[in-house]
């Protein structure tokens, strides 16, 4: 996605930090549907189009909730009225008497909830407890997992036995997000007929800008012939030498570093972004705010600490996120680790502070923030699974990445929904992560 802020268009702060992100999104679009003469009484509630989406993000951004912009979003007039109306949990079913335009009109609890997960399917072995996620629990998104060879045809039909999953029932017929992970040397999931075998960051480090951006251009056309439209890289994590690399587990180790705490750390992952997305594959840069500095794996150490990276301008791994953030990158994935000079109680990807406070505010970014492996990694053990996905949204997260074991999602799904349909806070939340994620979509 070409990084493209909503106007700001702020009536006045404490209006609209009384003003929940429901009410406003609703009063506009009514107000802006009224105008253009396009609401009749009584009509079926529409699939969210991407002035609407647009319109609710950016009044959402205003009211002081970080938002993800549609792409090229229009400017529109923020209407003010003002409203008593209580903000209430997420309802199973709003009628369009209650929002006339809502984006979000019509949407059950469990099929927005849907929107804000992505599910492991295995590219080779048993995927009924993935095809169960999409049929029983709407889940709108899903990431090839494991390691084949079989080339891009077989590829190709397992992803639309999933795209083929979506109905008006299920996902609202929202298209899915079709992510893995190919980026390259010992982290590459499809090989085969049709698919380049990708050399290691380390490796693409060292080639120039543009022919590492003409030859991830190809490896994103492979993608894409594919079926794939989500690529979870490129890693933006600094590693800062090459004796720190040998010490560090989950970057250096694999050499998926793009070279030592130098500019090709932001300046070639952005290369790989940019040509990934020139084939209309978008990107995950990862793991905010940095695996770089540790010495465990999240995968498989319990309880991984970064004691040095710190939220300030200066340091090497918030300048690498920054410059990506700033190239346009549509995704961030969260680290698992805990970092102590930020948040010494949470892992990142349960922190707000490390989410609101320093990801989006201080970096600025409006896109989607998604987790690392919920499911089996070591370092998020510690909870259960129900509990995982609802403190990463709780945190200010918008999809949960459950790729390693498909069985745990109706349980976090479950957790999820109960607890919007509690929290009018938590609600808005969910709102707020679903429309982020339908603003994300529309490039697809």
């Amino acid at each position: 996605m070409t990084r493209t802020s909503t106007p700001k268009q702020v009536p006045t702060a404490g209006y609209l930090r009384r003003t929940s992100l429901r009410i406003i999104a609703a009063v506009v679009m009514a107000s802006l549907s009224l105008l253009a003469g396009i609401v009749t009484p009584g009509t079926q509630a529409a699939a969210p189009t991407k002035q609407e989406i647009a319109t609710s993000v950016s009044n959402a951004t205003n009211a002081g909730v970080s938002m993800a912009s549609a792409n090229n979003p229009p400017t529109a007039d923020v209407v003010q009225v003002a409203s008593s109306a209580p903000t209430r949990a997420i309802s199973e079913t709003r009628s369009e008497a209650d929002t006339p335009a809502d984006p979000l009109a019509g949407w059950t609890a469990e099929q927005k909830v849907g929107q804000l997960f992505m599910v492991g399917v295995p590219v080779s072995g048993d995927q009924r407890a993935s095809r169960k996620a999409v049929r029983a629990k709407h889940v709108g998104n899903i990431f090839l997992h494991g390691r084949t060879t079989a080339g891009i045809k077989p590829v190709r039909k397992i992803v639309d036995g999933y795209t083929g999953l979506v109905t008006k029932k299920r996902t609202r017929n929202t298209a899915m997000f079709v992510a893995t992970d190919q980026e390259g040397g010992r982290v590459q999931v499809l090989r085969g007929k049709g698919f380049t075998d990708i050399p290691s960051a380390m490796t693409q480090s060292k080639w120039s800008k543009k022919k590492l951006r003409k030859n991830a251009k190809k490896w994103g056309e492979e993608l894409s012939k594919a079926g794939v439209n989500l690529n979870l890289a490129p890693v933006t994590d600094v590693v800062t030498s090459a004796k720190s690399a040998r010490k560090n587990g989950p970057i250096g180790v694999f050499e998926r570093n793009y070279g030592y705490g130098k500019r090709s750390t932001w300046t070639h992952a952005n290369a790989f972004s940019n040509g990934m997305r020139s084939s209309n594959v978008d990107v995950a840069i990862k793991h905010f705010p940095g695996l770089g500095r540790v010495k465990g794996n999240t995968d498989t150490t319990a309880r991984v600490v970064d004691k040095v990276t710190r939220a300030t301008k200066k340091d090497r791994q918030m300048t690498a996120f920054r410059k990506g953030i700033n190239a346009g990158a549509p995704f961030v994935m969260m680290s698992s680790a805990v970092y102590a000079k930020i948040d010494a109680k949470n892992p990142a990807a349960f922190s707000k502070k490390t989410i609101n406070k320093v990801l989006r505010k201080q970096l600025g970014f409006e896109g989607v923030v998604i987790s690392d492996d919920l499911a089996a990694a070591k370092a998020v053990q510690k909870w259960k699974p129900s509990t995982r996905a609802v403190k990463f949204i709780q945190a200010g997260g918008d999809m949960v990445l459950v790729s390693a074991d498909a069985t745990v999602v109706a349980e976090m799904i479950d957790a999820v929904v109960a607890k919007a349909k509690k929290s009018p806070a938590f609600a808005e939340k969910v709102d707020a992560a679903v429309l982020r994620v339908l603003a994300a979509k529309e490039r697809l």
